[in-house]
């Protein structure tokens, strides 16, 4: 065989997915190594090792690898990612207070310019003194700058001015607003660009390693990334604009599904370690969200598929719902590493640890918990309170217990806020930890699992009875918990993008009561309207309940456990550029967009630059993310009434679209 090779990789927070395809043939190959946090290579590698060792002659045939990620879907779920610093250009705090920006931000530092530009692209003066007073003193403080500008898409002058100043004083990463988005909305827009900032050293960590990797085993195919929307950038587009990977494995596990179903209508659901991700496919496609992506707490700007995310998955930490007489139980969001993997690494302190605690006379606060650092390079640790450091020196590369590490109650809020910058781990019961008691899953070390599941099991409800009388009970419980926390999960997704409002699924007697089967003078059903996709390692294992509870009929795929890989590997560029007109006075035409802003005096000689500057920036856009030939789609939308018998131009917006195949090495 002959036929060129593509080599997808799917990198997610607890495995590293890899596949090797033949547009002629599928899937040739798929393996799956644990993700490597501290150093990202070592998972890309046993992966990729692993395929390349089943198809000789592998690696003169890759033409094109491409590569999917949650990390940044995982960083923003759980509220991590580097600290950032803020340039925000004619806003002031009270702008804060808008689409979650002050709660985003944090305690991340914000300076405020005087400055900005008008709908038309017309100036504010802009004083860059507060900056140049504080850049020294930011430069120690973060590891990556977003500027913000008022009206920036429109004329992003400032913006350019503000980037060019800390380049010139630091070697910060820079992210300005206009790059990300041409939509108005500054806040959400200011918003969206510090999480692209937060996420540059995560994601630049991950194209590094992958490259790295490459370069060691001379594949020199070109590197492309899956972004939100399932179209593909090059990686060194990903490196500028890491925040239009969010949802990246989840669009690519949606361009999966549907290339290794053929169905053309079904909700894809695909749990991983993390969080579970529910999304549509209709007439083959995926549904976009118009508004930009939401993760976690945050909406942003970013075009990206109608995916819902949730903390839900196999790593989902398990909670004890205090307070209540019975035990109630409850998974996620953060993710915890099953004790099971934690003691298949590190079996010695974690099975002693756990030993310890079992046989203890009383249960103890932090029983079954254990801390590690996640191996990140020391310049992730910057900005760190003395406590915050003092804490960190403690925390080793291997799991210790947490009764062991934390001397202190008020130590407990200081490990939360390094585990939310992504420097430490916390280890317990999982989902994963209690399928290995169930002996559904067998990866890892099951003894683990039943000691950590025996420790839960001596924690009391507000009874006084303890949670569960034996492992396998709690592990039951467990498994029933996730099975209905996904099947409402799948529901609240159905619901919101029906536009369906005022229902809390959880909440719902009417849904508990449908989803229970519960019988009584009244009979509730509830069901979607296709059937249900499921992806994921752990798909086959719980979402046949999962289905059965939402009376619908499911498909697990051959390749489940790596659709995401394949997704990456069958997708296509896709760049879109808008470019506006207004009429800032009567007879003159402003054209912004594009890093542009001219004026002209004849409406037609500016619509046609506007279209040309469309058409142009489109198809370079495309170029640059990896594109091979690619075709140029123009649409436009002119809002011109008519006033008084004059036309009055409000605005109009030329859109061009450039999609096509990425370009592949040379056989």
């Amino acid at each position: 065989m002959t036929s060129a090779l593509f080599l997808g990789i799917d990198t997610g927070g607890t495995y590293t997915d890899a596949v090797l395809y033949s547009e002629t043939e599928g899937v040739l190959a798929s393996a799956k190594s644990l993700t490597t946090r501290h150093d990202l290579a070592v998972g890309v590698s046993g992966a990729v090792e692993t395929v390349l060792s089943e198809i000789g002659g592998a690696v003169s045939r890759i033409r094109l690898v491409s590569l999917s990620t949650t990390l940044a879907t995982n960083a923003l779920v759980e509220g991590q990612g580097g600290r950032a610093g803020l340039v925000m250009i004619g806003f002031g705090p009270q702008d804060l207070a808008r689409d979650g920006l002050a709660e985003a931000l944090g305690t991340d530092p914000v300076i405020y310019l005087s400055g900005g530009h008008n709908v038309h692209g017309n100036e504010t003066p802009l004083d860059l003194a507060p900056l140049e007073a504080q850049i020294e003193a930011l430069s120690e403080e973060v590891s990556a700058v977003a500027i913000a500008g008022y009206f920036a898409v429109r004329n992003p002058a400032h913006e350019i001015a503000v980037r060019d100043l800390v380049r010139r004083r630091t070697s910060l990463p820079v992210t300005c607003s206009h790059d990300l988005s041409s939509r108005l909305g500054g806040p959400r827009r200011a918003l969206t660009t510090l999480l692209n900032a937060r996420l540059i050293s995560m994601v630049a960590r991950l194209i590094d390693a992958t490259s790295g990797y490459l370069a060691s085993r001379g594949i020199e195919a070109p590197l492309m990334v899956v972004r939100g929307d399932g179209a593909l950038i090059s990686a060194a587009e990903a490196l500028i604009r890491p925040i239009e990977t969010i949802l990246s494995g989840p669009a690519a596990s949606l361009v999966g599904a549907r290339h290794l179903t053929g169905l053309d209508n079904a909700v894809v659901s695909d749990i991983g370690g993390t969080t579970t991700d529910v999304a549509v496919l209709d007439g083959g496609h995926p549904r976009l969200d118009g508004e930009g992506a939401t993760v976690g707490r945050y909406r942003t700007m970013v075009e990206a598929v109608a995916m819902h995310t949730f903390g839900l998955g196999g790593d989902s930490e398990l909670r004890l719902e205090e307070g209540g007489f019975e035990a109630g139980l409850t998974l996620g969001p953060r993710r915890l590493m099953p004790l099971s993997l934690a003691a298949h690494l590190w079996p010695e302190p974690v099975l002693a640890g756990l030993e310890r605690q079992s046989q203890a006379g009383f249960p103890g606060r932090y029983d079954g918990r254990f801390a590690l650092r996640t191996g990140l390079p020391k310049a992730l640790a910057a900005g760190l309170t003395p406590q915050e450091a003092s804490l960190y020196e403690r925390i080793t590369l291997e799991p210790q217990p947490l009764d062991a590490v934390l001397t202190s109650t008020s130590q407990r809020a200081t490990l939360d806020r390094l585990v939310a910058r992504g420097l430490v781990l916390i280890s317990g019961f999982t989902p994963s930890d209690a399928m290995h008691v169930l002996g559904r899953q067998d990866q890892w070390n099951a003894e683990a699992a039943r000691l950590g599941a025996e420790v839960f099991c001596r924690r009391k409800a507000g009874s006084g009875r303890p949670v569960a009388d034996s492992p396998a009970e709690l592990a039951e419980r467990v498994s029933a918990r996730l099975t209905r926390q996904s099947a409402e999960a799948v529901l609240t997704a159905l619901m919101a993008d029906e536009g369906i409002t005022g229902i809390d699924v959880a909440k719902s007697a009417f849904i508990d009561r449908a989803l229970t089967r519960a019988p009584g003078l009244i009979r509730f059903g509830i069901r979607p309207d296709r059937p249900l996709v499921a992806l994921g390692a752990s798909a086959s294992v719980h979402y046949p309940a999962v289905a059965d509870m939402l009376d619908i009929e499911s498909f697990v795929p051959v390749h489940a456990g790596v659709a995401n890989a394949v997704g990456a590997v069958v997708g296509q560029v896709r760049e879109t550029v808008t470019v506006f007109v207004t009429e800032p006075d009567e007879g003159r035409y402003a054209v912004n967009g594009a890093g542009e802003h001219q004026l002209f005096k004849d409406r037609t000689e500016a619509f046609a630059r506007a279209r040309d500057l469309a058409g142009t920036e489109a198809r370079l856009a495309a170029i640059r993310s990896g594109a091979d030939h690619p075709v140029v789609e123009l649409s436009d939308h002119i809002d011109m009434p008519v006033i008084e018998g004059l036309e009055k131009l409000v605005e109009a917006r030329f859109i061009a679209t450039a999609s096509g195949r990425p370009r592949i090495a040379a056989g």
